[in-house]
C-alpha cells in the first residue's frame, strides 16, 4: 500500500508553509486516488509546541491521515556532499519508503551527505533541494527529485530561478545551498570545493 508523508517545521509555536504543505498532500492524493476528497490539515494538527523547533510528521494514504508525530528537531550539520550517480532514480512524491534514497546515502564514504546526479543533471541530496550561486543569482535544478515544499516558496518569491545545472557546469558557481521544509534558506551552506565525485 502506498503511503506518503509531510514534514513540517514548527517554530516556537508557529507552523510553517502549512499551505505549501497541504496543497502537495492533496495533489498526491488526486494522483493516486483520483476519488480522493481534499483534506485540511489544520484539522489533524496535534497541540503545537510553543518553544524550539520541532518536526511534524504526517503519514497518510488512500483512506486519508493514518499518523501524527511531533518530535524536537536538530539540525544536522552539512560540510561536504559525495557526488552519487542514480539515471534511474525517481521520487517525484514524498513517499514513506525511503529505500533507494538510503541505499544512495550509504555510497557517501566520509561525506555528510549525498548529491544525487540524473543524466548527468544535478538533483538533490538523500534529504534537501539544492541551489547554487554564480556570483549574481541562486539556481535550483529545474528537475529535482522531489519539489520540497520550501523550494516552491521560494520561487514564488523570486529568490531562486529554475535551470537545468550539469555536473560540467559546477566550475561556473561558487556556494551550495541545502534547504528543506526543516531547514531555513540560508542555514545550510558551502563551497562547491566540497562536492566530491563518487560514481
Amino acid at each position: 500500500m502506498c503511503r506518503f508523508i509531510e514534514t513540517i517545521r514548527i517554530d516556537g509555536g508557529v507552523v510553517r508553509n502549512l499551505a505549501y504543505h497541504e496543497r502537495r498532500l492533496n495533489d498526491t492524493r488526486t494522483h493516486f486516488w483520483p476519488e480522493s476528497t481534499g483534506l485540511q490539515l489544520t484539522d489533524f494538527l496535534p497541540p503545537i509546541p510553543e518553544n524550539g523547533r520541532h518536526r511534524l510528521r504526517i503519514v497518510y494514504g488512500r483512506c486519508g491521515i493514518e499518523e501524527v508525530t511531533c518530535t524536537p528537531y536538530i539540525l544536522r550539520p552539512v560540510r561536504s556532499l559525495a557526488l552519487i550517480s542514480a539515471n534511474d532514480i525517481g521520487y517525484t512524491y514524498k513517499s514513506a519508503d525511503r529505500k533507494a534514497l538510503n541505499q544512495l546515502f550509504a555510497q557517501r564514504g566520509s561525506c555528510d551527505d549525498i548529491l544525487i546526479v540524473r543524466q548527468r543533471l544535478l538533483t538533490d541530496t538523500s534529504i534537501a533541494n539544492i541551489a547554487l550561486f554564480d556570483g549574481k543569482r541562486w539556481y535550483t535544478p529545474q528537475h529535482p527529485l522531489l519539489k520540497g515544499t520550501k523550494r516552491a516558496e521560494l520561487l514564488d518569491k523570486g529568490i531562486l530561478t529554475e535551470k537545468n545545472i550539469r555536473m560540467e557546469d559546477l566550475p561556473s558557481y561558487s556556494t551550495v545551498r541545502l534547504f528543506n521544509a526543516m531547514t531555513d534558506w540560508g542555514e545550510l551552506e558551502l563551497s562547491v570545493r566540497h562536492l566530491q565525485p563518487i560514481f
